[in-house]
């Protein structure tokens, strides 16, 4: 079939009836899905339920250091945990803290405590007249929830497929004291699932911002998240080029095991600087006694090393490759050549971005709920939940079902079809 764009008045309104038909038999089903949210399956859940068995109550829960387990202390997490954690985002395990359940939880912390007690003893946030964070749109709506919270100004940061604009990035950081950090989740990006390449890395090592207690907030979420064992990304180790560029302290990295093992029950942990480590800790040790370390041992028992962790997560790939290459097949075959839309192909991560037609993302997701299918809200992978072209719908396959996958994605590209003839038809009665 030729583009849309291309079709007169008539054969879009003839085309438009047929899909149309097809729609209200979509309507018919009483369809109940959801597609809202990049959450792991319950097959996928399946594969940690060893993980109860590790610990019983006749087990020695000492640490090889003789550490107990069940007592207090230990501020920054077990031995053992640092060294797992440590290998699975290639940072020495000196330069760790593991915290709790939830790396969205560090990451609310770390701009909790600039704003009120500053980074590394310059002024807190809170004292400021104004503080701005940059943002690569599209990305990570939780992300763009925090500093919004904390009414931080949110700059929107175009995404290239090598990871934001770095022209742009330096520009703004270099020349504005005002802007204090850099939203990133640099492999298999949230929702684009793109990687950020070396260049970019090496670039954003070496920013140089007027601001001194700058920092580059390093996601590290989909870390060892790949769907393929022969085709994967890799991303230069920040830490160590920041190191080399002679920015040591200008990176916090986050990460966690939440779509490793059990999502809100894992472990997660930041990585940084000395110098950062020890300003964290001033806090730290005010907040808690220490993390749940039994949870870090069951942790470091279940998988032993990074070996069995990288195993564990081609179990996840296998769960998970099925749902993207159908999600994949079906744009592919549905909405390929006609010039409507267009979408990543990611190699990893929980997610695929879709760009539709400028003005058509919030009716397509609204015609879509219509019908029984719930997707992210439109806007929301932007700051404020305001997409300046309404294009971007973040398209998540992990939860359903593969046959329920296949029917949601069925229906959004019958819904994108509809939605792209409407515009198309209201811009050539405009003509």
């Amino acid at each position: 079939m030729k583009p849309y764009g291309e079709m007169t008045r008539e054969e879009l309104l003839e085309l438009k009836k047929g899909l149309s038909e097809q729609y209200r038999e979509f309507q018919g089903r009483n369809l109940q899905l959801d597609m809202s949210r990049g959450k792991p399956s319950s097959e996928q859940l399946d594969l940690s339920m060893g993980m109860m068995d590790v610990l019983g109550s006749s087990d020695d829960l000492t640490c090889e250091d003789g550490t107990d387990c069940r007592n207090y202390g230990v501020l920054d997490g077990i031995a053992e945990a640092k060294e797992l954690i440590g290998d699975m985002i290639e940072v020495p395990a000196d330069n760790i803290i593991i915290y709790g359940n939830s790396s969205l939880n560090v990451m609310y912390d770390t701009i909790s405590r600039s704003m009120t007690h500053g980074v590394m003893g310059n002024t807190p946030w809170c004292k400021l007249d104004k503080v701005k964070f940059l943002c690569p749109v599209p990305g990570y709506d939780r992300h763009f929830a925090i500093t919004e919270y904390f009414n931080i100004e949110m700059i929107n940061i175009p995404m290239t497929p090598d990871g934001p604009d770095m022209d742009l990035v330096e520009s703004l950081v270099s020349s504005d004291d005002a802007i204090k950090g850099i939203w990133c989740v640099p492999k298999y990006s949230n929702p684009t699932g793109n990687s950020y390449s070396d260049q970019t890395v090496r670039r954003l090592a070496r920013l140089k911002p007027a601001a001194p207690d700058f920092r580059i907030y390093w996601d590290n979420a989909y870390g060892i998240h790949h769907l393929y064992d022969d085709v994967q990304d890799n991303v230069l180790e920040i830490l160590a080029e920041c190191k080399r560029a002679g920015n040591p302290d200008l990176v916090y990295k986050f990460s966690s095991t939440s779509k490793i093992s059990f999502p809100g029950s894992g472990i997660a942990a930041i990585a940084a600087s000395q110098n950062n480590l020890a300003d964290i800790r001033k806090q730290l040790c005010i907040q808690t006694i220490g993390h749940d370390k039994v949870n870090q041992l069951r942790h470091v028992r279940f998988f032993q090393n990074i070996h069995g962790m990288i195993e564990h997560m081609r179990k996840h790939a296998n769960i998970l490759r099925p749902k993207f290459e159908a999600v994949e097949e079906i744009l592919d075959r549905e909405l390929g050549g006609l010039e409507i839309g267009r979408w990543t192909k990611p190699r990893g991560g929980y997610f695929i971005s879709f760009e539709s037609l400028d003005g058509c993302a919030k009716a397509i997701v609204a015609k879509c709920k219509k019908a029984g299918v719930v997707m992210t809200n439109a806007g929301a992978t932007y700051p404020y939940g305001k997409d300046p072209h309404d294009s971007n719908i973040r398209i998540a396959p992990s939860y359903p079902p593969l046959s329920d996958l296949i029917t949601a994605t069925e229906l959004f590209a019958l819904c994108v079809k509809i939605v792209s003839i409407n515009k198309i038809l209201a811009e050539k009665e405009t003509v």
